[in-house]
């Protein structure tokens, strides 16, 4: 694939995660996470991205959101358990994303709030339609994704580069 290859990144929060007594890392999916971990995979077929790499936090909550979301996909892309996701920061997330490899066109990466908003929200100077205004009234709930596009190489993908392309909530 060239440079200026058409890529998409998309954003996955983790669905609802339930609160017992353990470390924040192992906290697994609520009742309702499971079910809004299969909507959202529903969601994520729907776009019609052939994800050809995820990188999925180690927490719990994202592993589990993961392993329910993949299967309403209709084939399974490479998938990476990555450390620096949990509790990462805005640049730990944009060097993880530069450090694609461009044979990669279309990412996904499910992580944790507020890395997740933050990060559709600097990459993406523009937006179709209302997919803006959604994105930033909804707060980016559990399960929610962002769909962001642009052109080039990943290590590239900076600061408004892209177009919000699509944002979807399970309570929308």
């Amino acid at each position: 694939m060239s440079a200026d290859t058409p890529r998409r990144i998309v954003l996955l929060r983790h669905a609802k995660a339930d609160w017992p007594q353990v470390s924040d890392h192992e906290r697994p999916l609520a009742e309702r996470g499971r079910t809004e971990a299969a909507t959202s995979g529903r969601k994520l077929a729907d776009t019609g991205i052939g994800f050809d790499l995820a990188l999925c936090s180690t927490a719990e909550r994202t592993r589990e959101t993961w392993k329910i979301a993949v299967h309403e996909l209709p084939h399974r892309p490479r998938t990476v358990y990555e450390e620096r996701l949990y509790d990462a920061t805005l640049g730990d997330l944009l060097a993880l994303v530069n450090e694609t490899s461009d044979e990669v066109r279309d990412l996904l990466l499910v992580g944790h709030n507020p890395g997740m908003h933050a990060l559709a929200d600097v990459l993406s100077a523009s937006a179709e339609g209302d997919t803006m205004a959604r994105m930033t009234q909804g707060a980016f709930p559990t399960a929610a994704f962002a769909v962001v596009g642009f052109e080039g190489s990943w290590k590239s993908v900076e600061h408004g580069v892209g177009r919000l392309l699509d944002y979807w909530a399970p309570h929308d």
